[in-house]
């Protein structure tokens, strides 16, 4: 996972492209670099290392322009190194890129290259497209660009400079997240929405090898084949101090403490709390729907996953239909027949996870209904799904979810609840009980954030652990499982999770002197 940015306008490319760099630290810090047509030439600074390093050689040798592009890496093909960072360019000089994504058929298409004579500077599969893009290059982008894309396999998305058009960025993407967006003072492109909020509200999703030419005065949309179409904005009105850190330490511990307020804005959604009532308009279940729905299949990737199965949970224990919940990337490689009256439900905070956008695809393929849980409006699930049952969390920056997981768990909850209702499952008191405890949740969850020191001290006590076990039975077992994947990402420190009573079968052996147990 890479970030990228871009931008053209009236103003100077270099601050903006480094603010939109930091906010898109999250998808990777390997190393950094833009390019920027500084009126003579494209200009490229990077550096190996964090977007600090990047910081102080433009502190040393400034670079000014009003057209640019930059990028953050995850490194994937190449170490991490100066020569292997973004932007890249081809041998004839004539463009500029940077890319998120992977190339799958890079090691042909290089040696293809090679063969032509072409010279290779990195180890990397993005400087493949850049040089494949130069060989094919004519003078005219859009057929260039189309052109190349026949060749690639794999994701992609690319932002180019070219040379002999040096006030506009041309863009394109493949199974890889990008938007665009259009504000007062320029055109913007960027990984993810956070990136554009200070510069426009209303964004486009590109979609799969659609092309975006992005200039001072607007942006133009081509098909793969470079026939103009017409592509609509979504507005987003997200709180533009929510995709910043402000005084918080980092983005993980200002979206924890977001996620009461995250809880209610989406619960609101759905519950009417003031006379204790679902909201029934806001879900996609009717009593035909209930009639014909014979079994629910659950897909998600890491926490959405996790989420997907407290949903398995709550359906099968309100609604009493049959439930599984599978990991999105194994599931589109199942070879799975869909059953008649199966309902397909896809996680994903984004709304861009490729995986997950596969198994729906692949849904829509078999005539099954699907219906999408996911943050962002506009994103590709959300506009490819039958329906979609919307969380409403906010910008999440960190790498590790958190109000994603919650808000995604409080949506199956009353998804379930709804349902059951509808089937005659869940009585009117065990719903009137459910919606009174679940008003009460905002104000509880302060109070444990509000208990951080009680936190710190067990974390102080504990943080020499080398191995950590997360047990509990029931819904429990889902909550571990995702309390080990947050364990590991933040600390790096070893942990799994198991359902409590499989812990005699085999895994106690594992359990020595400094193990720590959390149950």
């Amino acid at each position: 996972m890479c970030g990228i940015v871009g931008y053209t306008g009236v103003n100077n490319a270099t601050p903006i492209l480094l603010e939109g760099l930091d906010t898109l630290a999250y998808r990777g810090y390997d190393s950094a670099g833009i390019a920027v047509w500084d009126g003579e030439n494209i200009v490229m600074k990077k550096e190996k290392g964090q977007l600090a390093n990047l910081k102080a050689i433009l502190d040393r040798e400034p670079v000014a322009g009003n057209c640019g592009i930059g990028h953050t890496r995850w490194a994937t093909h190449g170490e991490p190194s100066y020569i292997n960072s973004h932007p890249h360019g081809d041998a004839k000089k004539q463009l500029v890129l940077v890319h998120n994504g992977i190339i799958e058929n890079y090691v042909r298409i290089k040696t293809m290259l090679q063969e032509k004579g072409c010279v290779f500077v990195s180890d990397t599969d993005t400087e493949v497209v850049a040089q494949l893009l130069g060989d094919v290059y004519k003078g005219e982008p859009i057929p260039a660009i189309v052109e190349a894309m026949k060749y690639i396999e794999g994701s992609f998305a690319l932002a180019i400079l070219f040379r002999d058009d040096p006030h506009r960025i041309y863009c394109v993407c493949k199974d890889s997240p990008m938007v665009v967006g259009f504000g007062r003072e320029g055109a913007h492109i960027a990984s993810d929405i956070p990136a554009l909020l200070s510069y426009t509200r209303d964004v486009t999703f590109m979609g799969d090898k659609q092309i975006a030419v992005l200039s001072p005065e607007g942006i133009a949309f081509f098909d793969e084949y470079g026939t103009p179409i017409d592509k609509g904005s979504t507005h987003i009105d997200w709180d533009l101090d929510a995709a910043k850190k402000g005084s918080y330490e980092h983005f993980m511990m200002k979206e924890i403490c977001e996620e009461p307020v995250a809880f209610r804005k989406t619960a609101e959604q759905y519950v009417n709390f003031r006379v204790g009532k679902l909201k029934a308009d806001c879900f996609p279940w009717t009593e035909e729907d209930a009639s014909a729905l014979k079994r629910i299949r659950i897909l998600g990737c890491g926490t959405a996953y996790h989420a997907g199965l407290l949903g398995k949970k709550y359906f099968s224990e309100l609604a009493k239909i049959p439930v599984e919940a599978d990991i999105a990337s194994e599931f589109r490689y199942s070879g799975y027949t869909f059953e008649e009256g199966e309902v397909l439900i896809l996680v994903s905070q984004s709304g861009e996870t490729a995986d997950t956008i596969a198994a729906l695809r692949m849904a829509k393929k078999a005539g099954v209904r699907t219906i999408a849980v996911c943050n962002v409006i506009g994103s590709t699930i959300a506009r490819e799904a039958d329906d979609v049952l919307f969380t409403y969390a906010g910008p999440e920056i960190a790498v590790a979810a958190t109000k994603s997981y919650l808000t995604q768990a409080t949506v199956f909850l009353l998804a379930a609840l709804r349902l059951g209702q509808i089937r005659g499952t869940v009585s009117d008191e065990r719903t009137v009980e459910l919606l009174s405890e679940l008003a009460a949740i905002p104000q509880r969850m302060q109070k444990l954030i509000d208990e951080r020191e009680a936190i710190q001290y067990f974390a102080s006590r504990e943080f020499s652990a080398k191995h950590v076990f997360f047990i509990g039975r029931g819904i429990d077992s889902a909550l571990a499982m995702e309390a080990a994947l947050k364990l590991k990402e933040i600390s790096y420190i070893h942990s799994e999770a198991y359902a409590a009573g499989e812990l005699k079968h085999g895994t106690i052996a594992l359990i020595e002197d400094g193990t720590l147990v959390i149950a």
